[in-house]
């Protein structure tokens, strides 16, 4: 594209971010590169759930001052005493995970008055505490207040509170204790047993609901920067969208598009928004492209490790997405027999046109959304009636690898104890 990606690299990781912390079940965490890093260059050149709200009948204008954007959230202003109480002092045992911009914290409130409360009492919180250096990160905070403030969905990580106080500056959330998607698709160990095929695809349609709830024309925002490690389950695996740090107000009146700096993550971010720095809804149907790439194949979307012509994933994986004889090859190993190759073969047919190199071909999130929810009506891919596997035989003639023992699924490990690493600064792949 012509752009040095290298230009002010912002540290990536994965779930309750800052941008991009791991929000966790466990505060026994251990340091892993991620394979993602966000970046930002100078630019040189839907279906909306009927139990979501906003403040109120619609989301006013973007306030322009930090003060209109504090006054005009919906949310809680906690004192800094409040959640040093709360998290304990903010004690290293309690780190969830880390990002370029700080470090979030598990703590304890009073489900009644937000009081700080002993630990194991009352509610579990996150608060994202900010580095108190650069302007970057105080921008990407107010945007998070501003948006979260406002936009109510069941999609969308819950914002409970802020603190803005002398140079302190700290976010309070609803604790997401499933983590990350990225952490249940790519991480190793005994902690992460791999999603089955309908979890895959519950997320895939929180996820989707919740993109087409910002679409919306009551809420117009465009997110920015989805992807796996920004999507937070809860304890039912049900998805939520998470760090509002980049979102956008969307185009006003007659204009199709936003210009704005670039800035998003490598790997997910749309050809035509890197070339021109228009940004358009159809921005963020490809990055969910993307990820449901991602959770088809088990791969990441930029992996150095993989062999050479499988770094990129969408570059790999784009000939076999076109192939129906052929998609079986780019399926994860670990979902053996826990489909049936009609809907593998129209997730991947779903995920090839959001990845279309024309943002005009691409399906809205309400059209995708519309999709996911006829496929799992009709599949029954849905936890509480999981697919039924296919035979071995059936499975086996569309597989060129050796067929592998099952493994335990997620929900069968979902009353087990799960700890998830936490996440370290990883170097941006230009």
């Amino acid at each position: 594209m012509g752009n040095c990606w290298g230009d002010q690299v912002k540290a990536d990781s994965p779930l309750y971010s800052t941008s991009g912390v791991c929000w966790c079940g466990s505060i026994k965490c251990q340091k892993q590169s991620g394979m993602n890093s966000k970046y930002s260059i100078n630019n040189q050149s839907g279906v909306s759930s009927s139990s979501s709200t906003l403040s109120m009948a619609s989301v006013p204008p973007t306030p322009k001052s930090e003060g209109e954007i504090l006054q005009s959230s919906k949310v809680r202003s906690f004192s800094f005493t409040e959640l040093k109480t709360a998290t304990r002092n903010f004690r290293p045992d309690s780190v969830l995970g880390e990002g370029g911009f700080g470090s979030v914290f598990k703590g304890w409130i009073d489900e009644n008055t937000f009081a700080p409360a002993k630990p194991g009492t009352g509610i579990v919180i996150a608060v994202k505490r900010l580095n108190q250096e650069g302007h970057q990160g105080h921008r990407e905070w107010l945007a998070e207040v501003n948006y979260l403030g406002q936009l109510y969905h069941p999609n969308l990580v819950k914002l409970i509170g802020y603190c803005l106080e002398d140079e302190h500056r700290l976010l309070v959330y609803e604790f997401m204790p499933r983590g990350s998607l990225e952490n249940h698709l790519f991480r190793k160990g005994s902690y992460f047993q791999p999603l089955s095929w309908s979890l895959r695809m519950k997320v895939a349609l929180g996820a989707a609901k919740g993109l087409a709830f910002l679409h919306s024309a009551e809420s117009k925002v465009i997110y920015r920067d989805f992807k796996a490690s920004n999507v937070l389950l809860d304890a039912s695996y049900n998805a939520k969208l998470s760090d509002f740090g980049l979102a956008k107000d969307g185009p006003t009146g007659d204009k199709s598009h936003v210009s704005t700096r670039i800035m998003g993550t490598y790997g997910y971010a749309a050809p035509e928004y890197l070339a021109t720095g228009h940004l358009t809804t159809k921005s963020d149907v490809y990055s969910f492209g993307v990820v449901l790439l991602e959770m088809l194949s088990g791969r990441r979307a930029i992996d150095k490790n993989r062999p050479s012509g499988e770094h990129n994933l969408i570059e790999w994986a784009r000939p076999y997405l076109s192939n129906k004889r052929k998609v079986f090859r780019i399926l994860d190993n670990r979902l053996d027999g826990q489909y049936s190759l009609g809907s593998a073969q129209k997730i991947a047919a779903l995920s090839l046109q959001c990845l279309s190199s024309n943002p005009r071909l691409r399906p809205s999130m309400n059209q995708i959304v519309s999709l996911l929810d006829q496929l799992q009506v009709s599949s029954g891919d849905t936890p509480n009636n999981p697919p039924r596997p296919e035979s071995e035989r059936a499975v086996q003639n569309h597989r060129s690898s050796p067929r592998r023992s099952p493994l335990k699924s997620a929900e069968e490990s979902a009353n087990n104890k799960m700890a998830y690493p936490r996440p370290m600064a990883s170097p941006l792949y230009s």
